[in-house]
């Protein structure tokens, strides 16, 4: 077991999360599939939702499972060591911005939609499991992905100090770092604001075509 409380053993987990979260699934799995470069087509964001513009739904699936998994991943490997609630928070920042600035793509990512919700679960599954219902009834019935992710990211830090109070302990570091996930989230979603506003913002499951 590491010891944790050693400050070189905290940056080498953060480092360690930040790495995880870099790795690309959409770039990854559109090249498995023989699809082009996410990049290249859309709204040019490597995330699921620009991935499903292919018009290839195993391959937008296995990129939100994979980029959800790996904030999950992190997240569940520090609290497995029995990392303090603060270092948890710290690679919860840690995996999220490494997904929206990755290593192995020039520090250009995608949205952190699909690895906000992997941390969420690991951090408490129930939590994960409220804020990806609100995702899912605001893309039902609405069918704008990024109106649900701007819903979700707004409830999540609320649905955790609430459950804090009656399922589970809210730790403050936590807290934090989930509201900055949240506020992250929904200014890297500034530009789909403006067009949802102006009703030009593509509905899901839009081609890159259309």
């Amino acid at each position: 077991m590491p010891d944790i409380a050693n400050p070189l053993v905290v940056t080498a987990i953060l480092i360690a999360a930040y790495l995880i979260g870099s790795v690309p699934f959409a770039v990854v799995v559109s090249k498995l599939f023989g699809l082009q470069d996410p990049r290249s087509y859309g709204s040019g964001n490597p995330g699921a939702t620009n991935v499903l513009r292919s018009g290839n739904k195993a391959a937008a699936a296995l990129t939100l499972i994979g980029d959800a998994a790996k904030g999950w991943l992190a997240v569940w490997i520090a609290m497995r060591i029995g990392a303090a609630p603060v270092v948890v928070a710290l690679v919860a920042l840690a995996v999220f911005l490494g997904h929206l600035y990755p290593l192995f793509l020039g520090f250009k990512g995608g949205k952190g939609v699909a690895t906000a919700l992997g941390v969420l679960l690991a951090i408490q599954p129930w939590l994960g499991l409220a804020t990806a219902l609100t995702w899912l009834l605001i893309a039902i019935f609405m069918r704008y992905s990024s109106l649900a992710a701007i819903a979700a990211a707004v409830f999540a830090p609320c649905y955790y100090l609430l459950g804090g109070n009656l399922v589970w302990q809210a730790e403050r570091p936590v807290a934090v770092a989930i509201s900055a996930i949240a506020l992250t989230l929904v200014y890297r979603h500034r530009a789909n604001i403006g067009r949802l506003l102006n009703g030009t913002e593509p509905r899901i499951g839009k081609k890159k075509s259309a």
